[in-house]
């Protein structure tokens, strides 16, 4: 399978990676591996009717999971078929119980729930599955590189849908914190500690929102459907990483020159 290239890391890889990911992705996306698996799901999965079905099927369920990230729930089978089955449209469904929104998502991209209708015959389903099967394997690959490059894949891709959502400011935000990859992207761009998580939920908007007024000039995060703003926070992202990385050792001084110098 094609390895994404990735020469240096910090802002340096994050630009090269910029510049060539056409090419890089389109190369990826052609290995024997993706195409085998995309070919079976495009081929099987408008077969598929229920929950029982897609679990029952480890290559199908490889690329539904891939396709939301959650590739590591691919042994876990009764809780997926479970996520799967409850829907999301009942408050007490399993997906809505958690605060990571990718398992509402992938219940809502299938439709198998109890007041709802299997979407896995329709055409734009499938395509847009196995759209976001290859971008999530590439992010995948790129992290095995650099971790750090992953996450700014991540981030570039799903922040500015999360921009465009409707809804208040405040249920983005709550969608950035459910979702693991764009809220350690957020912690690391706006300099929050590790333990952040741990303090009560409404606190945690709060700051969120007031260190993001502080660094972006705003606390709206409509703002990220702007590719430069976007960009912006890709970049404090990456800063804070390298700063973090090179902070193990080394005077702030050192640090400076450190960066000043790549």
């Amino acid at each position: 399978m094609f390895q994404p290239v990735i020469p240096v890391g910090g802002l340096g890889g994050w630009r090269f990676l910029q510049r060539t990911y056409d090419a890089q992705f389109v190369a990826f996306s052609q290995s024997v591996e993706i195409k085998r698996d995309s070919d079976y799901f495009r081929e099987k999965v408008g077969g598929v009717q229920s929950a029982e079905e897609l679990v029952s099927d480890r290559r199908l369920l490889t690329v539904a999971l891939g396709a939301f990230g959650l590739q590591d729930d691919i042994d876990n089978r009764y809780f997926i078929k479970k996520i799967l089955e409850d829907g999301t449209e009942n408050d007490d469904a399993l997906a809505n119980r958690f605060a990571d929104t990718r398992y509402r998502e992938l219940s809502e991209a299938f439709g198998f729930g109890p007041t709802e209708f299997p979407k896995t015959s329709q055409q734009d389903f499938v395509e847009s599955v196995l759209a976001r099967y290859e971008a999530s394997s590439f992010e995948l690959a790129t992290g095995a590189q650099d971790e750090s490059m992953r996450f700014a894949l991540y981030g570039q891709r799903e922040m500015s849908l999360v921009a465009k959502m409707e809804g208040s400011n405040d249920t983005k935000w709550f969608t950035v914190m459910g979702d693991p990859p764009l809220r350690k992207l957020f912690e690391r761009a706006l300099n929050l500690p590790d333990a952040f998580g741990q303090v009560d939920i409404d606190q945690q908007l709060a700051v969120f929102k007031d260190r993001a007024s502080s660094i972006f000039g705003s606390a709206d995060l409509g703002q990220f459907e702007d590719p430069d703003k976007l960009q912006g926070l890709i970049t404090k992202y990456l800063v804070g990483e390298q700063i973090s990385s090179l902070g193990q050792g080394l005077s702030s001084g050192s640090i400076a020159l450190t960066l000043l110098g790549r």
